[in-house]
């Protein structure tokens, strides 16, 4: 077949691609009222004719829509005259933005001819009606409203005009305005339309112009640019897009090919791999990277590009955050995200763990701004916080000592700064050691718990032997009336059988030379180190009751699980060889408790209770010699009663027994006494019960 190029309508030839029209509705059957058309935006608007006659038109529809948009009075300006919507407008769009590999083809006698398009339009309907009928019913409501008063017509002649000078416009602003919306439309409405007559498929003229469509000379010397070989006519049919080469990636983004990344040099190919995964060992970055490439120039790129953190390269916060760029959550600029995610990343170098509340409290961020950097090279953990997601890398640092060596020294520089930036505190800048010692435990089984206080038991069995004949030796020089028979006098070897229950909580790991600071037996009086002598217990008494005295003191309300608990870390902070280390029962405690001028509330517990007989018992100083003796009293009345209580009840009751009312600050400091709110409910402390 052969092809011949026509360019008679060259640069004038659109294509209109019309919506779809009732299938009772020919193409003959519409009529073209109008046509117009900006020939720079290529915007056409058609107006047409539609068949009122149909079957398919609503009639009672139409005329409803023209009385909406013409009111009751007709004349030139009305859009419908026949006072019925008998015509539609079209209003075009461009339906590709590059349309010169696009042509219309007429076939005829074994002959195809071509002429490329120039446009290509869509008609949609257009709408503008609509809006014409708000704008005559706002007119409408406003004439109402203001014909009314004809003092507000004269009050309207007279207005505050405020002059103002405007600056002289910088090219930067410039520029926005020119790419603003309204500027491009303002533009684009200054464009004077061109008003075009439309031909009839059958007219003559359409006859006419049909013809330009065919080549008007057949001669291989006037079409020399179809004298080509096959490729390059493909090529003139078919040019390679401009667009798609533009926006073919230099490099990957999100997916990384690795047979492309292989083509970029070394430097770009750490920093891309970085960028991405942004945690990675040393060992993982060079199986990335292939065979044969040089551990050295690995090395000396990585350290552009990443941080040295627990053995792990961490990209840098200032490729992920280059300058002039800022947070997509709180827009914080790219200087104030790097610092905030410095600190993270050095905040692991200190610890395995970090917390989330603060960083945002140091840094002063948003939660979204630092939950990013955490997600970046950590794990969260119920209950625990952030942990570093890969483990420490021992071999890399083995290897490569000079490199950690550096390593090092630019993390002092970052902690100096930070230092600064922050006003960071000791306790930011140690490491929690104790805390990590104290949660080491968790960690260990029941069954090596008990083993391990077995082994401490033989292991201060000596210890506790020579202690106490220190003691029997004081004891005898300084009180000489009570005469003891040495002979009589056994060392008391502490049962590590598995039938006796053993404190094996944290506090037996203190290493104060006790094994258990509380005897559960009732009955008993024995210490550790055998019967106590006479003034001996006068001394455990005396230190006893002020231990019991300054803490009912400070609480008001313990139960007897809470309050072992405080004597067991009060006998941790005792010097080796104190008296009390001679044991306490839990019937001397709750005595001397009494003793003190404290009473025990009996708390209805629910039925179901969970709760330990220790955390059943709850004890509350009855007299503290202050002006809210009285209403602690009350308070604790109401509690003997009740297991919880809502406030205004025992706002109603303080003010009944004491005879007066209380001000808030008043009953806000007894509830903070001896309760705790929870649920909207008060409780006595340590009666709540999940």
């Amino acid at each position: 077949i052969d092809v011949f190029l026509a360019r008679s309508l060259l640069e004038k030839l659109y294509l209109f691609q019309y919506p779809i029209r009732p299938a009772s509705m020919t193409y003959d059957d519409v009529t073209h009222l109008s046509a117009k058309i900006k020939p720079k935006q290529q915007k056409v608007e058609l107006e047409m004719a539609i068949d009122t006659l149909n079957p398919n038109y609503c009639r009672s529809k139409g005329e409803q829509i023209a009385l909406n948009v013409d009111g009751t009075c007709t004349d030139e300006t009305s859009t419908y005259s026949s006072k019925l919507m008998d015509k539609q407008t079209f209003c075009s769009s461009q339906a590709a933005s590059n349309v010169s590999r696009y042509a219309a083809a007429v076939y005829k006698k074994g002959e195809l001819h071509l002429t490329p398009l120039h446009g290509i339009l869509q008609l949609r309907p257009s709408f503008t009606y609509l809006d014409k009928a708000d704008a005559k019913h706002r007119e409408r409501e406003a004439a109402n409203e203001g014909g009314d008063s004809s003092q507000d017509e004269a009050e309207d002649d007279v207005k505050q005009i405020t002059v103002r000078f405007s600056r002289p416009e910088t090219e930067q602003a410039r520029q926005r305005r020119v790419q603003s919306y309204e500027f491009l439309q303002k533009r684009q409405a200054e464009e004077h339309w061109v008003h075009l007559h439309y031909y009839g498929l059958k007219d003559s003229r359409s006859e006419h112009e049909r013809q330009y469509l065919f080549s008007q000379g057949h001669g291989l010397a006037e079409n020399t640019e179809l004298i080509k070989s096959p490729s390059e006519y493909l090529m003139m049919l078919m040019p390679p897009s401009v667009e798609e080469e533009n926006d073919k990636p230099m490099a990957p983004s999100n997916v990384l090919s690795m047979a492309q990344l292989r083509t970029l040099p070394l430097a770009d190919q750490i920093k891309i791999l970085m960028k991405n995964v942004k945690v990675m060992p040393f060992a993982n970055l060079m199986s990335l990277l292939g065979s044969g490439t040089d551990s050295t120039a690995v090395l000396r790129c990585i350290q552009q590009v990443a941080m040295l953190v627990q053995g792990n390269w961490v990209v840098k916060s200032d490729v992920l955050y280059p300058k002039d760029t800022s947070s997509p959550h709180s827009g914080v600029p790219a200087e104030v995200l790097c610092r905030g995610r410095d600190f993270v990343m050095w905040k692991f170098t200190q610890d395995r763990w970090v917390v989330r509340k603060e960083v945002a409290a140091v840094t002063k961020l948003c939660p979204e701004d630092v939950k990013d950097f955490l997600e970046h090279m950590s794990v969260a953990r119920i209950n625990k916080g952030w942990e570093f997601m890969l483990p420490y890398d021992e071999d890399f640092v083995k290897k490569h000592p000079d490199i950690v060596q550096r390593q090092h020294m630019l993390w002092m520089g970052i902690q100096a700064k930070l230092e600064k930036v922050y006003n960071l505190l000791k306790e930011h800048l140690t490491p929690k050691k104790q805390e990590a010692q104290s949660a080491h435990p968790l960690l260990v089984s029941g069954e090596q718990r008990v083993n391990m206080a077995k082994a401490k038991v033989k292991q201060n069995y000596g210890q506790l032997e020579k202690e106490f004949q220190k003691q029997k030796a004081e004891i005898k020089s300084n009180d000489t009336s009570a005469k003891m028979d040495v002979s009589n006098i056994r060392i008391k070897e502490e049962p590590v059988s598995d039938e006796e229950p053993m404190d094996t909580s944290a506090y037996g790991g203190m290493n104060n030379g006790i094994v258990n600071g509380l005897h559960a037996e009732e009955d008993s009086i024995d210490s550790l180190n055998g019967h106590l002598p006479g003034g001996c217990i006068d001394r455990v008494a005396q230190e006893l009751k002020a231990f019991v005295s300054s803490t009912f003191k400070k609480q008001f309300v313990l139960t007897l699980s809470e309050l072992k608990r405080l004597f067991n870390l009060h006998l941790a902070s005792l010097p080796p060889g104190h008296t009390l280390f001679s044991g306490i029962s839990d019937k001397m405690l709750q005595d001397m408790v009494l003793d003190t001028g404290c009473k025990q509330i009996l708390v209805p517990f629910p039925p179901q209770t969970a709760a330990s007989p220790d955390e059943l018992k709850v004890y509350a100083l009855w007299e503290a010699g202050d002006t809210y003796d009285q209403h602690r009293q009350v308070l604790l009345e109401i509690f003997s009663k009740n297991y919880r209580v809502r406030r205004n009840v025992i706002q109603n009751q303080l003010s009944q027994e004491c005879g007066e009312d209380l001000n808030k600050q008043e009953v806000d400091r007894v509830l903070k006494d001896c309760c705790v709110s929870y649920g909207g409910m008060w409780y006595l402390k340590g009666t709540v019960q999940s």
